[in-house]
């Protein structure tokens, strides 16, 4: 279950202990992601209070925050970079980002698998991921007066788990939130010196959330690989550009040489007979020759001296 973004807005924002829990929960992430220049860093749940110190250099900052949630305009003073949006259907492009926090974005939700595989969707190669849960082991989990109350605790070997099978790969991680969840003056201004010493202690009950850093693993290729056979050009053309001569011996000359070597020049002097034109030794000659050019070449210019030859040996 989400909680509103107005209380979300009014614990982080306009109360004392969210502005701690803001700066412990900052610390760590800065000790994992120091910078994100040129790189585009996207939050989900409610990630804004975690988001400011990469403004300045990453190429682009989105705040993504789930419909039942809302949405509220983030950063104060600058342009808009908030976006409403459904839980399991973010407005990304596949594999453009390359860094992801979440924070009460997967605890709250009641479709946990299906935030993961869209995290898994969006992140790039090599793409990290953060989340932030409430530890169950803390004590930020057993009291609602804050937003940790709420949702879904984890053991850290939980979270590991449930990333993994969505093809996530568990790297480091860290404890934050030592202090305890009061908003006595005693305990928030010895805050910092509990946080210090607070890391030094077990993680499994210490801190009140985890801050668990993954990368998006890429799944090898899988089955037999198949090479594809060499496409092999069917040689039904082959000899018509470059035609072989073949020595054929043909005794005699003129029609006795046309009707072995060129039957077509044979069929075309008869033609001739029969229009009345006398033949003649040129006029076999001729028409040897035209069909000689009509065989042997395939360019422009000798197909037109063959009909000129045809021609000419019609003529004689």
């Amino acid at each position: 279950m989400y909680l509103d973004v107005h209380d979300l807005r009014n614990f982080y924002y306009r109360s004392t202990l969210g502005r701690a829990v803001q700066a412990s929960i900052r610390e760590k992430l800065l000790q994992l992601w120091p910078e994100a220049k040129g790189q585009t860093v996207v939050g989900f749940g409610f990630a804004v209070p975690l988001l400011r110190p990469y403004l300045a250099d990453a190429r682009r900052v989105i705040a993504l925050m789930p419909g039942p949630q809302g949405v509220m305009p983030w950063p104060a003073g600058m342009p808009n970079v908030s976006v409403l949006v459904e839980e399991t259907s973010w407005p990304l492009e596949t594999g453009h980002v390359d860094k992801l926090v979440l924070l009460h974005g997967l605890e709250t939700s009641e479709r946990p698998s299906d935030v993961l595989d869209e995290c898994a969707r969006v992140l790039g190669p090599g793409g990290k991921v953060v989340f932030i849960v409430p530890n169950r082991a803390g004590l930020w989990s057993r009291s609602d007066r804050t937003p940790f109350g709420y949702g879904r605790p984890y053991t850290l070997g939980q979270l590991e788990i449930q990333v993994r099978k969505h093809r996530f790969m568990p790297e480091r991680h860290h404890t934050a939130l030592h202090l305890l969840p009061s908003k006595r003056r005693f305990w928030l201004k010895s805050g910092s010196m509990i946080e210090r010493l607070g890391a030094f202690s077990p993680t499994s009950w210490s801190g009140g959330v985890f801050v668990l850093e993954a990368s998006k693993r890429v799944q090898p290729a899988r089955g037999t690989p198949v090479k594809e056979a060499e496409r092999r050009s069917l040689r039904v053309l082959e000899g018509m550009t470059e035609p072989v001569a073949k020595p054929v011996w043909c005794p005699g000359t003129g029609t006795a040489r046309m009707s072995c070597e060129y039957p077509e020049a044979l069929l075309f002097v008869n033609l001739l007979h029969e229009q009345g034109v006398a033949g003649s030794p040129s006029t076999e000659n001729y028409a040897i020759l035209a069909f000689q050019l009509l065989k042997h070449t395939m360019l422009r210019d000798g197909g037109s001296f063959a009909r000129i030859m045809l021609i000419l040996a019609a003529r004689h």
